[in-house]
């Protein structure tokens, strides 16, 4: 036995001695990490160690080594549920107040506090408005070198509290510094992480968390559980949850603790911030124009264009019109890109694949341009408009300049 592939937690072993190269894993392999060089497989470090080569291997030429199991943690010991609330330059991120919307609720139904963790510095008063969505208690952390964020000195504070005080699930948003900080405190912690999900909720019997994301290119959804390990962790995706009404008289308690490095051992230090200017913001639109196949190619967006202009909303776009190259992916509304929840979403030409809806059916007031009557983005839309969408879009774009006078 030879170890082909493999990472600090397993190995993938390919017998050189009994491989015929008959090629049954190659064609098994979900991931495409398995390969014929010469006379015997060969896996990249694609390899996900799922055992799906190991069954259809005829000979048992294929087998996985995995590190023996470490003494699992005392469940039991683990209560509570965490959010991680996200600043920048002292004013809270809205996802934060989503997810405690969300975990106000697990942590009802599990019958456990609810704790926010609030890190940065002079943040005081987003421990308070953490208290009025929801939390029961609020961590911080507020100290100098927290002031920006860096992912070593914020992933040290949580990897103490969390060993300290050992949450059982621990909710972090799916925003850059959510992901980022996400994966390193687990990696330390050595737990699972759900990236990216859409839906939490908790197994009424088996009181863990079910995690629910988009998995093989949004083509199907997966729910994830975590049951041998603590915390249960995942981020959450913008706009998926809404954020819960505000009660400024609810009572909580703030617990002040200090950071866990000095600024002498934080190797990273933030220069500056540059801001890059005209990027499309889908996520805080509250009106949204998106465009799909029906617009024929790069030049159909023109229009649509216009009319986000003239509304004050983004623009949008169907991932089969990413996908053609007609407009970049930051434009992108499904489970592949962005989910949003604007106040009027506007679809044009595009047909509703379950992907695209995903993304979009919790908008407040949706309109749908099609020619197809029968298109399935006519099931969730508010009003429907059936025809072509060059002529309707600018007769909106005109009647709406007019109203609005612009």
């Amino acid at each position: 036995m030879r170890p082909w592939g493999g990472n600090a937690l397993s190995k993938l072993l390919i017998s050189a001695d009994l491989c015929t190269a008959c090629g049954s894993c190659v064609d098994a392999c979900p991931f495409g990490a398995l390969r014929l060089e010469g006379e015997v497989a060969q896996v990249t470090d694609q390899c996900t160690f799922c055992g799906a080569c190991v069954d259809v291997c005829p000979v048992g030429a294929i087998s996985i080594e995995r590190p023996a199991a470490e003494g699992k943690p005392d469940l039991s010991s683990y209560h509570g549920v965490w959010v991680w609330v996200e600043q920048f330059r002292g004013q809270p991120c809205s996802i934060s107040w989503e997810m405690l919307g969300q975990a106000r609720r697990l942590a009802d139904q599990l019958g456990t506090a609810l704790t926010a963790c609030v890190l940065g510095h002079g943040v005081e008063p987003i421990a308070r408005q953490a208290i009025a969505f929801g939390a029961d208690r609020v961590f911080l952390v507020d100290d100098p070198t927290l002031a920006v964020y860096r992912t070593d000195p914020y992933a040290a504070v949580l990897v103490r509290l969390v060993r300290e005080h050992r949450p059982e699930i621990f909710l972090l948003g799916a925003s850059a510094r959510g992901r980022d900080l996400a994966g390193a405190v687990a990696t330390d912690l050595r737990t699972g992480l759900t990236a990216d999900c859409t839906g939490l909720d908790i197994d009424p019997e088996t009181r863990l968390l079910r995690q629910t994301r988009p998995a093989f290119g949004g083509n199907i959804m997966a729910t994830i559980i975590c049951p041998n390990y603590r915390p249960q962790m995942a981020t959450v995706r913008h706009r998926v949850f809404d954020v819960p009404p505000s009660d400024p008289a609810r009572a909580g308690q703030i617990v002040r603790l200090p950071a866990a490095m000095a600024e002498a051992d934080i190797a990273s230090q933030v220069v500056d911030f540059l801001t890059e200017s005209g990027q499309v913001n889908l996520a805080d639109a509250r009106i949204i124009v998106s465009g799909g196949r029906g617009v024929g190619g790069p030049a159909g967006y023109a229009p649509l264009q216009e009319l986000a202009d003239v509304l004050g909303g983004a623009l949008g776009a169907s991932r089969a019109a990413v996908d053609a190259g007609w407009i970049p992916y930051a434009h992108q509304v499904g489970q592949t890109g962005r989910t949003v929840k604007p106040d009027l979403y506007i679809a044009c030409g595009i047909s509703g694949a379950i992907q695209h809806l995903a993304g979009m059916q919790t908008s407040k007031v949706i309109v749908a341009i099609n020619k197809d009557p029968e298109a399935p983005i006519f099931n969730v839309a508010t009003y429907g408009i059936v025809g072509d969408l060059f002529e309707i879009v600018p007769a909106l774009t005109a009647e709406f300049r007019k109203r609005l006078v612009r």
